[in-house]
């Protein structure tokens, strides 16, 4: 283990000197300018450009566009690309482009959250397609010694925009990679998932954010100012979401949008992303997180919309590794919280997957032949695969069965009445995550659940201990047998690896050496394989919520986000269901009522019933890999 030190510590030395190296030939092989990119309406858009000071040959651009601004602002002041793998792009010769989007920071005009895509633009007509296109226009025209090959990429937000842009269909536009893409806000991605709104995320990023910027400025909104760092007791104590509104007062546009729009109406539906995967010309890699807490949906259904939208598209790919948000980019990919993945998995992404991609197609170098159409990493037994679709052809969907006495099983259930109750007190949710957390962890999406699981209104169902590895890749489906005391309530299901009670890591943890005290027991860790939320008045349509009878029993079926996940032989598969899952999501009063103009009066407790009986089976459908 000391040997283990000594190399931590020279590897971190060497770091430090590669990185100055890294700067000082960045610096010395670049030079940066700043220009206004005019749109076909007379916007100008606030571009920063990184160009090669080599003139003897021509050089692919690679652009990002993005509401979260090209800072530094200067042409003497200059982004640390050295700390990212994002150098080697320079190394290769790209010109790297940073563009405002229409609205923010510099840039002029007014910027609209996930502008919708108009695909019968006339005229003047805009959309971030349009703009898109006319940078592209302005790049290929304007920038000397450019190869007339354009590739687009970018995380979550710059993601949406990385989907806008292949919409666009320029023609010197030959790869575009959308990363975590937000694609849809109601369904999935960021702010709702399955109707259930996800407060925790949206006041914290619109709080700033959503601020308006009048003018074109170089310095950022302020932050709300929290009474408490503790985010269970803010938000409990704020009460409904009444009231949280009234922290941002009406100057928050999109936040008024939200509350205006409860159900998944029109105005939704024209901001799906998916509406831009049609007619796609550029080569397309979508890359997602599965442990991804923000936008774990959007790159899967972006990628089976555009499967669907383009029939013989030569090249459209997904990648899916076990990561944070925008982990993919980042240095480390080793792991998530108390979970190691054996290896680091970013690295290995990005020198085989992201950069080859970006080098075929825009610079005609290397080979693109290891990159499948799936990439996926199944986590368990910390290994890549590679499948022709995905999910896999070779997965079998298969149903596990609730059971009375807590336990799982394929059986179906035999009882001619059988349940188990729960009552969901609003007064007192289930917290999301263990302990006090000012910020949202992103840990969570893999955290230890023992202490969900010894909460009296979390259901919990688990199988005998399994004689065989299983594992699970694509889409869970919880099929919920349910009949509530009231007229509304959400439910959470929860995917958990249980580990052997006499599980170590005592060879994995490298910090355990200094501080033993801080070593985390992992012996009978629940390992969160994937969570999800659905609100129950959406059960029968989106757009069309229906509240429940008391007392009936009815069927709450939904699709979770895919995982790939080996549950190892000795291990134990459980399922957690809830009804709250605070503060990540708002509390449903479990009375239907617009729950985003209510009163605390208005929340009450609920009596729910799972059903694990003959005629009334709950179960979960798992993708097994055969």
């Amino acid at each position: 283990m000391r040997n283990l030190f000594t190399a931590i510590i020279l590897l971190s030395c060497f770091s430090v000197f590669a990185q100055n190296a890294d700067s000082v030939w960045i610096r010395e092989h670049y030079y940066k300018i700043e220009r206004y990119v005019l749109t076909r309406d007379s916007v100008e858009l606030f571009t920063s450009l990184y160009i090669p000071k080599d003139t003897t040959q021509a050089h692919p651009i690679l652009m990002t566009r993005t509401p979260y601004s090209c800072a530094p602002y200067g042409e003497d002041k200059w982004k640390d690309w050295w700390h990212s793998y994002k150098k080697e792009y320079f190394k290769e010769g790209y010109i790297m482009v940073t563009q405002d989007v229409r609205g923010r920071w510099m840039s002029q005009g007014q910027f609209e959250d996930i502008r919708p895509f108009n695909p019968n633009k006339k005229d003047k007509e805009i959309d971030e397609a349009s703009d898109t296109y006319d940078a592209i226009d302005w790049l290929i025209r304007n920038v000397p010694h450019n190869n007339g090959k354009v590739g687009v990429f970018g995380v979550s937000y710059p993601g949406f925009y990385s989907t806008m842009a292949a919409a666009s269909n320029h023609p010197a536009l030959k790869a575009v990679s959308p990363q975590a893409p937000v694609t849809n806000w109601f369904i999935g991605d960021d702010f709702h998932h399955n109707g259930a709104f996800f407060q925790m995320d949206a006041f914290s990023f619109y709080s700033s954010f959503g601020k308006p910027r009048p003018t074109p400025t170089t310095v950022g909104p302020s932050e709300f100012d929290y009474y408490t760092h503790d985010n269970y007791k803010f938000y409990l104590e704020t009460g409904s979401l009444k009231n949280l509104a009234n922290y941002l007062g009406d100057s928050v546009a999109f936040w008024k949008d939200l509350y205006a729009h409860p159900n998944y109406d029109a105005w939704w539906k024209a901001r799906d992303a998916r509406n831009a995967t049609k007619n796609l010309r550029p080569a397309m890699l979508w890359v997602g997180g599965l442990f991804d807490a923000e936008d774990c949906w959007g790159a899967w259904n972006a990628y089976k919309a555009a499967e669907q939208n383009n029939p013989g598209k030569e090249f459209n790919k997904i990648v899916d590794g076990p990561w944070y948000h925008g982990q993919w980019a980042s240095n480390d990919g080793t792991h998530l919280g108390n979970i190691y993945f054996g290896s680091n998995t970013s690295e290995w992404y990005q020198k085989n997957i992201e950069i080859p991609f970006f080098n075929y197609f825009l610079k005609g170098k290397g080979d693109i032949s290891q990159i499948a159409e799936a990439n996926i990493f199944i986590s368990g037994v910390d290994e890549w695969k590679k499948f022709s679709q995905w999910p896999p052809a070779e997965k079998e969907d298969r149903n596990l069965y609730l059971q009375a006495n807590g336990k799982l099983s394929w059986d179906k259930p035999s009882a001619p009445s059988s349940f188990s109750q729960y009552i969901s007190d609003p007064e007192k949710p289930v917290p999301y995550d263990d302990g006090v957390q000012f910020n949202r962890t992103r840990t969570y999406m893999t955290a230890d659940q023992r202490f969900a699981s010894r909460r009296p209104d979390v259901l919990v169902f688990q199988t005998d201990t399994l004689t065989d590895n299983l594992t699970v890749t694509g889409n869970v489906i919880a099929n919920i047998l349910t009949s509530i005391s009231t007229t509304d309530v959400d439910f959470i299901v929860k995917v958990i690896d249980v580990f052997p009670d006499n599980l170590s890591y005592n060879d994995i943890d490298i910090y355990a050496e200094k501080d033993p005290e801080k070593k985390y027991p992992m012996g009978g860790y629940q390992m969160l394989v994937r969570g999800e939320v659905f609100r129950g008045r959406y059960r029968k349509s989106y757009e069309n919520p229906e509240p429940f009878t008391p007392g009936k029993i009815e069927q709450v079926k939904f699709e979770l986000p895919p995982i790939a996940h080996c549950f190892k032989k000795g291990h134990r598969l459980m399922i957690q269901v809830q009804s709250t899952w605070f503060p990540l999501v708002d509390r449903n009063p479990q009375r239907y009522v617009n729950i985003y103009s209510c009163d605390e009066k208005d929340f009450i407790k609920s009596n729910i019933s799972v059903y694990h009986e003959a005629a009334n089976a709950s179960y979960v459908i798992i993708p097994v890999l055969k």
